[in-house]
């Protein structure tokens, strides 16, 4: 049998997440190279917002620019994808508290 109350409550979840959705995009995460060479600021949603690349870098080898370059943008996304997580567990125990 359906319940009408579930619906609603169904409606009041759709809103919690697009409302987390929106939230994340205001949250910032980074990512660090070795000596903090290269900085990648990202947002929660995982969008790359800004690289700096300390000017030392670009006078040595290419390929130790690329190794810091990755180094932060994995340390930027997996902080990113650890505050999403954060985000939708919270809005998950809200309407199952057993998770």
């Amino acid at each position: 049998m359906f319940d009408p109350s579930m619906l609603g409550k169904l409606q009041e979840m759709q809103q919690k997440m697009e409302d987390t959705k929106a939230r994340l995009q205001t949250i910032t995460v980074q990512g660090l190279s070795p000596g903090n060479k290269v900085r990648v600021i990202a947002s929660a949603d995982k969008k790359i917002q800004s690289v700096q690349i300390d000017s030392s870098l670009f006078q040595g080898d290419p390929e130790e620019l690329e190794d810091h370059l990755i180094i932060a943008l994995n340390q930027a996304i997996q902080a990113a994808e650890n505050a999403w997580e954060s985000e939708m567990r919270g809005v998950a125990m809200g309407f199952m508290p057993g998770l």
